[in-house]
């Protein structure tokens, strides 16, 4: 079941579910952390080419420059490794999404070019970070997990709205028990901070 530290995913989605524990909240981040995910992969788009797949004569002509080994398939590569590693079975979907993202972003990006594609990225981004923010501060009334653990945080976020998903749609749990010991623990951790602001305030 549980692999231990950061491959974890009992302890991973605890962490992400103390802070997201909202309906309203988990609606909103479930509308707007992979549309984030997804803007990131247009921009990095930009970034250096490890490897220009044309070259190896796989793919046709019309995807010169488009998709291409940089900064932002390896983004991709280590989100969807991440979360094959957590869950196999929701992990492998998690991939095949990361992966969609990557090409649907570079041939967006390839068509926007960089001059229009980083203010397509900058408004796309400000919108979801701010609705993100909205959740926080109006219905979960507590700061982001990015707060407090960053990378955490960031590489868990597209998988815990995943897997959100597929709980609320198909009933789906990685193992027998996983969301009863998972609740139990976010229910503690909340409890946990409640108790430290009221420590804080009095």
């Amino acid at each position: 079941m549980g692999k231990g530290g950061i491959f974890d995913l009992e302890t991973n989605f605890a962490f992400y579910g103390a802070y997201h524990n909202n309906p309203i909240n988990i609606l909103i981040h479930t509308l707007l952390v992979w549309p984030i995910f997804f803007t990131s992969l247009v921009l990095f788009h930009f970034t250096p080419t490890i490897y220009d797949l044309s070259q190896s004569g796989i793919f046709p002509s019309g995807f010169n420059h488009v998709l291409v080994l940089n900064y932002g398939f390896l983004s991709a590569l280590i989100y969807g490794l991440f979360y094959v590693i957590l869950d196999k079975k929701a992990g492998s979907f998690a991939a095949l999404l990361c992966l969609a993202c990557w090409v649907g972003a570079s041939f967006l990006a390839a068509n926007l070019g960089f001059s229009l594609a980083w203010k397509v990225v900058l408004a796309a981004q400000l919108f979801c970070w701010t609705g993100q923010f909205i959740g926080h501060g109006v219905f979960e009334k507590r700061a982001p997990a990015l707060l407090d653990n960053l990378v955490q945080a960031f590489l868990m976020a597209p998988f815990f709205v995943l897997l959100e998903v597929l709980q609320s749609l198909f009933g789906y749990e990685p193992y027998p028990g996983f969301h009863a010991r998972v609740k139990a623990k976010i229910e503690a951790e909340i409890k946990e901070w409640k108790d430290k602001k009221h420590n804080k305030i009095s």
